[in-house]
């Protein structure tokens, strides 16, 4: 599926080429993102039944620095997202509201995309639906039947015989529980929160999770052979499409911290049982999580209702850029809370910044020959505050994307003495490369 279109992330001189340090949720440790010359990406992608609300953003928006703190240091982007576009929700809600869930989804995706483009968010080469990859999904649950990895409910008499409920056996992988570390009783609470079923009969686990649900009346359908009629579960189209679009092992997985366990935890399992080796693992080598954000006292959630949608303010008139500094001015890893006082003040830091650095990117239109920049250049201070400031924020972000010092670093330039138009532009191209912020 086609994504949105790209922004214009200027080259900055003086590629920094050093390492980008994440918090890894499975070791709790600062860990190199990605040692090698190319940087693979896999970021959980929405359920289209409702509109990107500042949770999505803020995931979103975290990935999109972490690819652009990629680029500042010279690597390649192979960066892949899923559309998980027929789920429960999403049926439920077109039931709910007498929407062909098809329709449903098409409109939410292109939402979706309007708000992405709008945040200047970078977008994933490979974006692919649950629905594009059925039939590898299919191909992908049959094997791991026939492998013994996964079993049929053996109690599903209530369906006919060409549909079963299929489940992944989570003891065929000795390294479950290593993406969570979580306590047995931990995973059994949040398997429940999320949807699973610890207590149907017939499982040899509690928490194994479905893979192939069998068809039920008035849902899609997929014939898919030896496993019947039904469709996919939620983990098992997760671990398909990121091997489809980055291959058997991959650098960085992440979404919201909410998708630690079950999520992410069942989809690596898949994928070791799938494609790992008896001396290799595979599937995500880090594994990166988003703080969550509240509003109105409670996390921001579409179950509870009490969202704040981008649309919504985009439509309001408010810049995309301002919502994007809002959580700039947050670490991708704490818990906060939106309110309209963090957006006023985001506002305002925008405009003060504009007003500072807006000058020297108008003028740069009119811009001096090489010959005269380059004398210049040689007269010029090796090191000045612009230089320092783009360091600093360069190091910031390679600090587990430390948005918040990267943003204080750029207040601080502009109070510093022996600014000049040099260095405007260039703090102003750095916040513009590395930040999202267009000046």
């Amino acid at each position: 599926m086609h994504a949105w279109e790209a922004p214009l992330v200027p080259q900055l001189p003086n590629p920094a080429g050093h390492a980008v340090l994440i918090h890894d949720s499975s070791t709790k440790q600062l860990e190199i993102s990605a040692p090698e010359q190319t940087a693979s990406l896999y970021a959980c992608g929405i359920t289209p039944y409702d509109a990107t609300h500042i949770g999505h953003a803020n995931t979103y928006v975290t990935f999109d620095l972490l690819n652009r703190a990629w680029l500042d240091a010279g690597k390649q982007l192979n960066f892949a997202q899923n559309i998980t576009d027929v789920d429960d929700p999403l049926l439920e809600r077109a039931t709910a509201t007498g929407v062909d869930w098809r329709d449903l989804a098409a409109s939410q995706i292109e939402l979706f995309r309007s708000d992405m483009k709008a945040l200047r968010v970078i977008p994933p080469q490979h974006w692919i639906t649950v629905t594009e990859a059925m039939p590898e999904i299919i191909e992908t649950v049959t094997g791991l039947v026939k492998q013994g990895a996964s079993y049929f409910d053996p109690n599903d008499d209530v369906y006919n015989d060409d549909s079963h409920d299929v489940y992944f056996d989570i003891a065929t992988d000795p390294f479950f529980g290593a993406v969570s570390n979580l306590r047995h009783d931990e995973m059994l609470t949040r398997f429940v929160g999320h949807g699973g079923d610890p207590e149907r009969p017939g499982k040899h686990n509690a928490l194994d999770p479905i893979l192939w649900r069998a068809h039920r009346p008035g849902e899609p359908e997929w014939d898919g052979g030896l496993i019947g009629i039904g469709r996919s579960g939620w983990h098992i189209g997760c671990a398909v499409i990121a091997h489809r679009a980055l291959g058997a092992t991959f650098d960085v997985t992440g979404g919201g911290r909410d998708l630690l366990f079950p999520h992410h935890e069942m989809s690596a399992s898949l994928a070791r049982v799938l494609y790992g080796t008896d001396s290799d693992s595979a599937g995500a080598k880090r594994f990166m999580h988003c703080g969550l954000i509240s509003y109105q006292g409670e996390k921001m959630s579409k179950s509870l209702g009490n969202l704040v949608l981008v649309s919504q303010l985009r439509a309001a008139g408010v810049d995309p850029m301002a919502i994007r500094l809002t959580l700039l001015s947050h670490h991708y890893r704490s818990d906060w809370e939106w309110t309209d006082q963090e957006l006023a003040n985001a506002i305002e830091k925008l405009n003060y910044w504009r007003s500072e650095l807006g000058p020297a990117v108008s003028s740069s239109a009119e811009s001096l020959s090489p010959m005269v920049e380059r004398v210049i250049s040689a007269v010029e201070s090796t090191e000045t505050p612009g230089d320092t400031a783009v360091t600093a924020i360069r190091a910031a972000l390679a600090n587990d994307l430390n948005a918040p010092a990267a943003v204080e670093i750029v207040d601080e330039y502009l109070v510093s003495v022996n600014r000049s138009p040099a260095g405007d532009k260039l703090v102003s191209q750095a916040v513009d490369a590395l930040l999202g912020i267009a000046i």
